[in-house]
């Protein structure tokens, strides 16, 4: 295993969705629900695995996580681990996905379940970034921050001691222009779904 091929996807799929009226990941999209939306852009990134962390509706992400994966002969490369206190609030549940993380780690994504729309070009550009030399990077459109993100491996411990809703900007804030930003033309890096309004966008 090589430092390149040592990347990974940590996928939260833990909220419950409040803005949303509950279940949102678990909502129809495409052809399909959204979580499979995420989970397509997850599977096809140049990682070797992808850890998905469920909460709410925990059993039925999973199923649908399952099914997916099993759909693209890629079961292989997905992790179901649950975040009990994911009620807290995001930093929990990243937590949780961080210490399913191999110990060769070279760097983890992060994306969002309710996030279907992210092109796969980005991938290639942040992970480049962090090879380079980059603590971490982060998607950009039009100077407005999005994902995915990639935290290099010296700032994996940090994830690990994340608590509340304290996610990856937490982390972010403290490195100042040592934060590579990677400019996308793809508004998919900004497009997430908060409410059912969203889902016909």
């Amino acid at each position: 295993m090589t430092e390149v091929d040592a990347f990974d996807v940590i996928l939260l799929a833990a909220g419950s969705g409040s803005r949303f009226g509950g279940r949102k990941l678990l909502a129809p999209y495409g052809d399909g629900v959204l979580l499979d939306g995420a989970l397509a852009i997850a599977l096809a990134a140049p990682v070797r695995g992808v850890i998905v962390v469920t909460g709410s509706d925990a059993d039925e992400v999973a199923r649908v996580a399952r099914r997916h994966a099993e759909a693209v002969g890629q079961s292989a490369r997905l992790n179901l681990v649950h975040a009990p206190d994911y009620a807290q609030g995001m930093g929990v549940s990243l937590a949780i996905g961080a210490r399913a993380l191999p110990a060769d780690t070279a760097g983890v994504f992060v994306l969002l379940g309710d996030m279907p729309r992210i092109p796969q070009g980005v991938f290639a550009t942040l992970k480049q970034a962090v090879l380079d030399g980059a603590p971490a990077a982060a998607t950009t459109y039009r100077g407005q921050r999005g994902h995915p993100a990639l935290i290099g491996k010296t700032l994996i411990p940090r994830l690990l001691t994340l608590t509340g809703d304290a996610g990856a900007r937490s982390i972010f804030q403290d490195l100042g222009d040592a934060l590579a930003l990677v400019d996308s033309s793809d508004e998919g890096v900004l497009f997430d779904v908060d409410v059912r309004d969203d889902l016909a966008r």
